[in-house]
């Protein structure tokens, strides 16, 4: 892998050391740490993994862990707008929830619910999926074109600090975990893609505007 499969930058990628056996590069661009192409998952591995979470509306566990990004996010929103939540799972829970503010949101995951939704959306959510990008830049332009003008993309994913952290980080330990991101890495993808960073008071949720 010489190429970042965020920035496209060529021969950019440095080895990094991650928990567990997985070779980690590090991209000097725009600080993405991804994981080396053979220890990607299969799409197998991917919906066997999947399939383990306690999902849905009926585990409270999991509706409290969504309230993250809706009390980041709903200030933005108003009744009668329609989004799309990227990568909803085996169990879609957000479009559940955004009924009861009087949101329409649509679902797509490419395991689960594998037909894409037209555009354009007011808002998009793509909660704790990040990770699980093989090609981030592949799937920002995908979330970029189907987003309208002024609409509000919100991010959940945990960010990385300092390698040495890194090293021992519990989240890189997730199988399905690929792509990890700074906050340095944020500010890429809104320079990249066209975004200006809303306030957010909850690190592990980023909320964007597209410009």
């Amino acid at each position: 892998m010489t190429i970042c499969p965020l920035c496209r930058s060529a021969h950019s990628l440095e080895p990094i050391t991650g928990p567990g056996d997985r070779v980690y590069r590090c991209c000097r661009e725009c600080l993405l740490i991804c994981v080396e192409e053979r220890f990607r998952p299969t799409v197998k591995e991917e919906e066997e993994r999947y399939r383990t979470h306690r999902n849905g509306v009926c585990h409270p566990g999991h509706v409290r862990f969504l309230n993250q990004a809706l009390e980041q996010s709903l200030p933005h929103l108003d009744p009668g707008m329609s989004g799309l939540d990227y990568g909803c799972g085996p169990v879609p829970t957000l479009s559940v929830l955004l009924r009861d503010h009087g949101i329409i949101c649509s679902d797509y995951d490419p395991i689960f619910f594998p037909n894409l939704p037209e555009g354009p959306f007011d808002f998009i959510y793509a909660t704790e999926c990040f990770e699980h990008f093989f090609s981030p830049d592949k799937e920002l332009r995908r979330v970029q074109d189907l987003l309208a003008p002024g609409g509000i993309l919100t991010i959940m994913t945990e960010q990385w600090a300092t390698p040495e952290d890194f090293s021992a980080w519990h989240y890189a330990r997730d199988l399905t975990h690929v792509s990890f991101y700074h906050a340095r890495t944020i500010d890429f993808i809104c320079s990249r893609y066209g975004f200006s960073r809303m306030e957010s008071t909850n690190a592990r949720v980023v909320v964007l505007k597209k410009i």
